[in-house]
């Protein structure tokens, strides 16, 4: 098995092992509601473990695809994409270490959030551009930038509630505890879905990339014993 295989399953193994771990989160911390509560306040459950764990997949999912992409990227607009990958795939490494207590989970989010959908946009187009058969889908890597866009504005209209239910935000140091009577928010199911659609993103680059290696591999194979039998 090549290195560029290898990392690829590699990344969908890692991938869905922080699906899996975001998943399990939900059942054995049902007091963090979702639909306000960011993927990141599990730490201060039970099972902060866990969410580390969670992001450490995440991001050596990320580090792996953009290994194995690496080789196979060409141009300007696909070498900068993977650059971007290698940027979000730290940032989410960091957030395994530094949890939403530390003053660094910050800037964790600042690194690896923007990037993947900055790399996801320019390596799939740099590798559709080349008409390479294992290039992501489209349609996920508009899915990177929506799930951006709507965690945006769903935290600003969330900020824009709890300003006028009272709130200072400004002497906020952490989480809240609950929310402030009449306010709503679904900040926390825009968190998980930009979550969703990263490692979709992820998992769809990265699954082309196995499978397109593991056809070569059955084609060299099928050649060989061809010629055996020829040769016999």
């Amino acid at each position: 098995m090549t290195s560029t295989a290898l990392a690829g399953r590699v990344a969908l193994v890692a991938t869905g092992i922080a699906f899996l771990s975001l998943t399990i989160l939900h059942v054995l911390s049902p007091e963090f509601q979702p639909s306000w509560r960011m993927v990141s306040e599990y730490a201060n459950g039970r099972h902060g473990w866990l969410l580390s764990m969670m992001f450490a997949a995440w991001g050596l999912g990320t580090l792996a695809l953009a290994w194995a992409l690496g080789p196979s990227t060409s141009g300007a607009l696909g070498r900068a994409g993977v650059a971007f990958l290698v940027l979000a795939g730290i940032g989410e490494m960091m957030a395994a270490v530094f949890d939403i207590n530390h003053r660094l989970h910050g800037l964790a989010a600042m690194i690896g959030i923007p990037s993947l959908p900055i790399a996801a946009l320019l390596i799939t187009r740099a590798r559709r551009r080349a008409d390479r058969a294992e290039a992501p889908p489209a349609w996920a890597a508009h899915l990177t930038w929506i799930s951006f866009v709507l965690m945006g504005v769903a935290m600003a209209a969330f900020m824009r509630s709890l300003s006028g239910a009272g709130v200072d935000l400004s002497t906020q140091t952490g989480p809240l505890g609950a929310l402030p009577a009449g306010v709503t928010s679904f900040a926390g199911w825009a968190n998980r879905l930009l979550v969703l659609a990263y490692l979709a993103w992820v998992a769809l680059a990265a699954l082309p990339i196995v499978h397109a290696r593991t056809e070569t591999r059955r084609g060299t194979e099928t050649r060989r014993e061809a010629l055996g039998t020829r040769n016999a």
